[in-house]
């Protein structure tokens, strides 16, 4: 008899599992068990350097033996603000070894980030890229970190590479000169010398915590999601049963995605360590490079956005590379236009599934299935273990009707303890069991859940709600457009209309009656935007998300300026 509570269940592939337990191990485990069954098997690929996985678990445990040796107590944090390197992903699981507790941080914070960031977490300790030691040198009396460990690029490099960047750094001027005889501040060495190892005993996966991983909040600082191992060992493994074909044969997966971001962490770093998956390292996206890459090690795994899968594709070479090597792309962070998604998997042949999660949740919930039916548009099925469902916006309560527009509110062994020192924030997305995601979506007949936005994205024109995705998806349809985003500002007699942000094709000329004209032809009279600018980019996050609030917030900024009462805007986690 079907599941009527949970429908989606029956549109799993075959191999997939209808419910998964939580896993009560440490997520470290998941590399000690790949450098156990595949030792010499290549763990990361960085230039001209390989990692088998033998030497990245006996490096990451000489780090943890080193950090604890410098004072590290289990249970402390350790802020990483590193590109993904070689040494990012050992600090990563020398961290977690120790018994401490990551605080990634995104290297292009700027000060009040970081001083918030790190005040809030309490991190002792800061591994960080030595190009960034200027950003981070003058705000030294204001943090709470007792010592830094600095890393260059070059650390992550072979002879003859590690000595041509150096000398390519001093001869552009770019070298960093850093404190001398300052016990405080330490070179990478002091973290990988040696030969004594350590991975600490006795930790509580269900209580003790892997990942104090920050984002966006109601007062605009951003808050500190409490992720247990066994959040995101628990994950990991949804991800895997939602996608069972990784675990057979050797896949390489190319890490473009930021691992201080938790998308890029779990669905790049964690996933391919738990499938034994050979990762292919990018401190930055450049597009050039990721084609270069393709051309020479035949990646078959591509975690990424929907603005990576577009810029490939308008290299003006794409068409001399073979992509035919990709065989899963897994696409999260924003909505995939359908008219991208269409070429990019003509030009690959790929199964692309597009998946859903939230910081909150480690942090994924939702992922299409990867063979069986993909509904264009949706963010797929709640990953086994999980459950969801549609309540009513404003009230709560019950699952709404199929169809029916809501509030999505997930539970599972995925989801977070709570906001670090935050029990006020924490008791208002954790209620009853359930976390409230802040996203209007509803549920169709078949349990395949679809987003229409985010509660706080919704445009309020004159009495009517009108959702930005689909006025985002319709301009994406118009041939002179690249990429553009729809928000909601402030009018005294609407309340708020639509403006359109657009960036046009390189060499295309575009006019704002264009692109009213086009949606006049596609979308209801009160959904067809008002104004128009045109661009050279969008702001973004570093997973290629398009910064909606940001946009909205310079409206608000020209509104104030005018006498026009902004738009309320009370949350804030785009990123």
């Amino acid at each position: 008899m079907p599941d009527t509570t949970r429908p989606w269940i029956a549109h799993y592939d075959p191999e997939v599992p209808h419910g998964l337990a939580p896993d009560p191990r440490p997520v470290h485990s998941l590399l000690e068990e790949a450098a156990r069954r595949w030792p010499e098997r290549p763990a990361l690929i960085f230039e001209n350097r390989t990692l088998s996985y033998s030497r990245l678990d006996r490096l990451s445990a000489v780090l943890a033996a080193n950090l604890r040796q410098q004072g590290l107590a289990r249970g402390e944090r350790v802020a990483i603000m590193l590109p993904n390197t070689p040494q990012a992903v050992i600090a990563y699981w020398g961290v977690l070894r120790a018994g401490g507790t990551v605080v990634f941080t995104n290297p292009l914070y700027m000060e009040t980030e970081i001083v918030h960031q790190f005040r809030d977490s309490g991190a002792r300790f800061l591994i960080l890229l030595d190009l960034l030691w200027p950003k981070i040198a003058p705000l030294r009396d204001r943090l709470p970190i007792e010592k830094y460990f600095v890393t260059s690029i070059s650390d992550g490099l072979r002879f003859p590479l590690d000595l041509l960047y150096r000398l390519r750094s001093w001869r552009e001027g770019k070298r960093t000169s850093l404190p001398q005889g300052d016990p405080a501040v330490l070179g990478w060495s002091m973290l990988t010398r040696g030969q004594t190892r350590y991975t600490c005993q006795g930790l509580l996966p269900e209580k003790d915590l892997a990942l104090l991983q920050y984002t966006g909040g109601t007062t605009g600082l951003a808050k500190g999601c409490m992720i247990s191992h066994a959040n995101l060992h628990t994950n990991v493994r949804q991800c895997a049963a939602m996608l069972p074909p990784l675990a057979k044969g050797h896949q390489i997966f190319l890490g473009v995605l930021p691992f201080f971001h938790i998308y890029g962490l779990t669905v790049c770093l964690n996933l391919a360590t738990a499938v034994g998956a050979t990762l292919l390292l990018f401190p930055r996206f450049v597009p050039a490079d990721l084609l270069k890459a393709i051309q020479r090690h035949r990646p078959t795994v591509f975690p990424g956005a929907p603005s990576v899968y577009i810029s490939l594709l308008q290299q003006k070479n794409v068409g001399a590379v073979d992509l035919s090597c990709l065989k899963y792309c897994v696409s999260g962070s924003a909505p995939m236009p359908v008219e991208w998604f269409e070429q990019f998997q003509k030009a690959t042949g790929a199964h692309i599934c597009e998946g859903f999660g939230l910081t909150e949740a480690s942090p994924v919930t939702h992922i299409n299935p990867l063979l069986g039916l993909a509904k264009h548009g949706s963010i797929g099925l709640p990953v086994p273990g999980t459950d969801a469902r549609i309540v009513d916006q404003d009230l709560g309560g019950p699952a709404l009707a199929p169809g029916k527009l809501g509030e999505l509110v997930v539970r599972g062994p995925q989801v977070m303890a709570g906001y670090f020192n935050r029990p006020g924030d924490t008791a208002d997305v954790l209620r009853n069991g359930w976390l409230y995601t802040g996203d209007l979506a509803y549920m169709d007949e078949d349990g395949y859940f679809f987003i229409k936005d985010r509660k706080k994205d919704l445009i309020i024109s004159a009495g009517y709600n009108i959702y930005p995705r689909e006025i985002d998806e319709v301009l994406h349809q118009h041939p002179k457009i690249l990429e553009a985003v729809a928000v909601g500002v402030p009018c005294d007699a609407r309340g708020e209309v639509v403006k359109a942000f657009v960036v046009p094709r390189p060499g295309m000329e575009l006019t704002r009656a264009e692109v009213i004209g086009f949606c006049r032809q596609k979308l209801a009279g009160y959904k067809v935007p008002r104004q128009v600018e045109f661009r050279e980019s969008l702001p973004k996050t570093m997973v290629g998300k398009v910064l909606r609030r940001a946009l909205r917030a310079e409206e608000n900024e020209r509104a104030r300026a005018c006498g026009v009462p902004p738009v309320l805007d009370d949350a804030s986690s785009d990123g």
